[in-house]
């Protein structure tokens, strides 16, 4: 199971929103590359970007930052979300050198869409699920919309998807610990890797993700706890590890 540390970028800087609340953020840096430095060091083993502004704009705002950390790590597999709502946009991530993109928005609302994706840049495609208490949201969180996270997940099974990114919103940068039960949820519902995301705090919720992580959870997000000092990634990498 990887950690992947999350770098969210607003206006350029590094920074973590409380349940994907724009008004309610924090600047953690204002050099997004430097911070990609830090996980590195610490031996991440992929990273986690998003475009907050992208996912709003419904377009890259924050790319040259996202270029420029690919650039700066050519060797460190990177995911990046927000505002890929096209063909050419992911062609461009993909040219940039980026290894993965997270379809969100556009997959929920335009499923065929994915397919589409999967089969222009196989390998390449992630999905991204944000849920709240079940419903997916879109459009930043902005929207919820009535259609359960683990009905969309079972429509993607053919699609050739990399991965499901799911995310608890309601746990998202609240520092209340990971919804393991929901995580599980969408495992079950299709075949397809999910990746953790949303109130990851601690080791604890690490130990409690491996535990159940042969049950189809390849990787946990985590982002307030390691810049708040709650969650050492280096730590958490080596636990995941070293326990079998």
């Amino acid at each position: 199971m990887l950690i992947i540390p999350a770098i969210d970028l607003k206006n350029g800087q590094c920074v973590r929103l409380r349940q994907g609340v724009m008004d309610d953020s924090t600047v953690f840096s204002d050099d997004p590359v430097a911070m990609a430095e830090r996980w590195v060091n610490a031996g991440c083993r992929r990273l986690h970007l998003v475009d907050l502004n992208g996912a709003f704009a419904g377009e890259p705002v924050n790319g040259e930052v996202v270029t420029a950390i690919a650039t700066a790590f050519p060797e460190l597999p990177i995911q990046i979300g927000g505002g890929i709502r096209s063909l050419e946009t992911i062609e461009h991530y993909v040219n940039a050198g980026v290894s993965y993109v997270i379809i969100g928005t556009r997959a929920v609302k335009e499923p065929e869409f994915v397919s589409l994706a999967c089969r222009a840049f196989p390998g390449k495609v992630i999905v991204g699920l944000d849920a709240r208490d079940g419903l997916v949201a879109t459009d930043g969180w902005a929207e919820v919309s009535d259609i359960r996270a683990t009905d969309l997940a079972r429509q993607f099974e053919p699609h050739g998807v990399a991965a499901i990114v799911y995310t608890d919103i309601a746990r998202d940068g609240m520092m209340q610990g990971v919804n393991v039960d929901a995580t599980l949820a969408m495992t079950q519902a299709s075949s397809i890797p999910v990746i953790a995301s949303g109130g990851i705090t601690t080791i604890e919720d690490i130990k409690r993700l491996k535990l159940v992580s042969n049950r189809g959870i390849c990787g946990a997000i985590t982002g307030r706890a390691i810049y708040e000092g709650t969650l050492d990634v280096a730590e958490a990498q080596r636990f995941c590890d070293e326990t079998f």
